[in-house]
């Protein structure tokens, strides 16, 4: 758990404050409409102000058949009150930490349409709840942990640098969420054991996604730039959504067209009947044994076609070893620079040239029903 850590000061020393633009919301959260009828949402990372998940699901509450919205901000957001202001703040002055309860949604202005003016009517009318909070908003705080176990469904941005302790949050209090998060939280430990043991898996959509970022937020050479506005973006090429929602995708199965052969598919010298799979795409239909493919696997994992084993660097892998003494002899020889030494737990091969290959993380797989080997 997060502790009594700031979200605030985390987002402001990590850089790590990514504002989601609506059409990627809209763009994932089109394949699970099934389970949000008659559910309450938690938005818990999300400030009203600007947050388009609190924007899609208040424009969205009587088409996805809510029964309550809930979101909640934390202390000092930096980017309150540009679009929609909901209270009468001094010009300035930072956002205070609150909570905005939804439970109807209808065209209360009468100009024939339901939009944003409408929501914050209902709120100044008092139909709909806009209290402030009595914490900081951090969502590990008892006051959002209450929120939390009212809630059914998290759909949210948390700060990337908190990913890890929210997942667990998560975890702990037995939640089905939507979430946005970066590639890499995969090859975590502690988030690919959720992910082993089928609790968490991708969404949909994985890859480039482009965020507003508030003004503090540094320029950069690449992916970086600002609008006609002087609003500041990032995108970033490695973002998930991470969800335990169930979705057609993650029963589709990976259509397999190679064939394994030894002189394409060179085995480990440190893991016992296995081989390197350098593209997902590249996973033979007719191998039987362990297979190391690269992480992005896993936005096409289907568990009724792949058993996942483990990490690559893990040593409790079965027939695992560490990098021989010849190895790593070789592998100087020829000129490598990494930082390896004997008994190093990376996964380690020789390529048809005899040249020595240390690959990028893997992640270790079965094929849980290879066709019969291919008759020459």
């Amino acid at each position: 758990m997060a502790g009594n850590k700031s979200l605030n000061a985390a987002a402001k020393a990590k850089q790590d404050e990514f504002y989601t633009q609506l059409t990627d919301i809209e763009k994932e959260l089109r394949y699970y409409k099934k389970h949000f009828r008659g559910k309450t949402v938690l938005c818990n990372c999300d400030d009203p102000y600007e947050s388009n998940f609190f924007r899609y699901f208040a424009m969205n509450f009587n088409f996805l058949g809510l029964k309550k919205l809930i979101a909640t901000c934390y202390t000092g957001s930096p980017i309150a009150g540009r679009q929609l202001s909901l209270f009468d703040a001094e010009e300035g002055e930072p956002n205070r930490p609150y909570k905005a309860v939804i439970t109807t949604v209808y065209d209360k202005t009468g100009d024939g349409g339901v939009d944003m003016f409408d929501v914050a009517e209902l709120f100044r009318t008092g139909e709909n709840e806009l209290t402030e909070l009595e914490g900081d908003g951090d969502f590990s705080s008892s006051e959002c942990l209450a929120l939390l176990d009212e809630a059914d469904i998290v759909v949210t941005n948390p700060p990337f640098s908190l990913f890890r302790e929210y997942v667990a949050v998560l975890m702990e209090h037995k939640k089905q969420f939507l979430i946005i998060g970066s590639q890499n939280a995969i090859s975590m430990k502690d988030m690919f054991i959720y992910m082993k043991q089928n609790r968490m898996w991708l969404g949909n959509h994985s890859g480039d996604m482009a965020f507003r970022v508030p003004d503090y937020f540094e320029a950069r050479e690449t992916r970086y730039w600002e609008d006609e506005s002087g609003q500041k973006w990032r995108s970033l090429g490695n973002i998930c959504w991470y969800t335990n929602l169930d979705i057609r995708k993650r029963h589709e199965e990976l259509v397999l067209i190679r064939h394994y052969s030894p002189d394409d598919y060179p085995s480990y010298e440190n893991l016992e009947n296995s081989i390197n799979v350098n593209k997902v795409a590249d996973i033979p239909c007719d191998y039987a044994g362990l297979m190391g493919v690269p992480i992005t696997f896993m936005a096409q994992y289907n568990p009724d076609q792949f058993e996942i084993i483990g990490l690559s660097r893990e040593m409790d892998l079965p027939g695992k070893t560490g990098m021989s003494a010849k190895f790593i002899r070789d592998y100087f020889e020829q000129g490598g620079t990494a930082q390896i030494s004997e008994g190093h737990p990376d996964l380690c091969y020789y390529d048809q040239n005899g040249k020595c290959v240390v690959p990028y993380r893997r992640i270790i797989i079965r094929n849980l029903n290879p066709e019969p080997p291919k008759k020459v």
